[in-house]
């Protein structure tokens, strides 16, 4: 027997306009919508004259995760996340991997019914360090998001968004506060990418990355998946290192991670080793001190070194995580400190 369908709840951010629709002001888009008309993300809904959120209190499923799959490597390494997400997305990459759930119309396959206490005591009874927002957008969810991430903090767990940063300004500022660690997407440095292939702008990513890093405490690392032929020249990926460096900081890590063929883009080939190489290689010579490379095997691409003196401090295998010369957040060699946020102590607090 099929569930229900989610109820919903009253969202956050929205406000009513003169010709009697709602406007979402959630996100860069502004669904204006009438009643019973759901925004471009299909999770957000006019009902009676106001806005609500569909999948609230509904997941598509739930997993337990090291969190170096997030990826996150500067954040716990080692650990493990519980993983959740809803369905829907604010955005169309004609690339998306997770198409079945971001671009999903029926809830039918919202199988899992938790609330925000319930997810806070699953993290805490399977040994887990954090939450992670994932599989969709939580943007989308924000409202079932910051709920959940009150729950995880009052029991001393963390809470990551994986995100890609297409949000409008009070959002941004909840959602991130309410995160200690989050990995953003930094699709492509490429306007015309964003428009064609992604169905977003560019500069909205760039605000939120910036605001993140600078603003508040959460963590920031950086995706980019590397599409052959798309956004994987030596021009862009130099601009786009180039504005890492320059305006968050060289210490933020730098996720290079490759294509296969899925979704809209199935005629597009995936993304050699090589490539990804390359990529990190040109971060590195643009100052970068933390880049990665992801989805293949590539054991130099996954260690972490020293800024200072070079040495090992951690060592991947796939999710195999080998901590060796990093001891309170510092370098063991030399002394060096290290960006990062390693101390679960630390995190997950009110």
């Amino acid at each position: 027997m099929r569930p229900p369908a989610p109820p919903g709840v009253p969202a956050r951010y929205w406000h009513a306009r003169e010709d009697g629709r709602v406007e979402c002001d959630l996100c860069p888009r502004h669904c204006r919508l009438r009643p019973g008309q759901r925004g471009f993300c299909f999770v957000r809904e006019n009902v009676d004259g106001g806005l609500s959120l569909t999948t609230y209190g509904r997941s598509s499923g739930f997993a337990v995760d090291p969190i170096e799959k997030k990826p996150l490597y500067h954040f716990l390494p080692g650990s493990s996340a519980l993983s959740f997400g809803t369905a829907g997305c604010n955005l169309a990459c004609r690339f998306c991997q997770n198409w079945e759930i971001s671009a999903a119309r029926d809830f039918d396959r919202l199988q899992v019914a938790a609330g925000p206490a319930e997810i806070a005591a699953a993290a805490v009874r399977r040994g887990c360090h954090s939450v992670a927002y994932t599989y969709n957008d939580p943007i989308i969810f924000a409202e079932y998001a910051l709920d959940t991430a009150i729950a995880c903090r009052e029991a001393g767990i963390a809470n990551v968004a994986v995100t890609a940063g297409y949000i409008c300004d009070e959002p941004r500022r909840d959602l991130f506060g309410a995160m200690d660690a989050a990995n953003i997407d930094l699709k492509s440095f490429n306007p015309d990418f964003y428009r064609r292939v992604v169905g977003g702008r560019l500069e909205v990513i760039l605000e939120t990355l910036a605001y993140v890093v600078h603003e508040t405490t959460c963590w920031v690392e950086i995706t980019t998946l590397l599409i052959p032929g798309l956004n994987d020249s030596d021009a862009e990926i130099r601009a786009l290192t180039e504005w890492v460096g320059g305006e968050l900081g060289s210490g933020v890590p730098l996720h290079f991670t490759a294509f296969h063929p899925d979704n809209r883009l199935r005629d597009v080939p995936r993304t050699p080793l090589s490539t990804l190489q390359r990529a990190r290689q040109i971060a590195l010579d643009a100052g970068l001190q933390f880049v990665y490379t992801g989805n293949v095997v590539d054991e130099a691409g996954g260690a972490t070194h020293c800024p200072n003196c070079g040495a090992l401090l951690i060592r991947r295998r796939g999710y195999e995580v080998e901590v060796v010369g990093l001891a309170g957040g510092t370098c063991t060699h030399c002394g060096t400190p290290v960006p990062g946020r390693w101390d679960a102590a630390r995190l997950g607090k009110c």
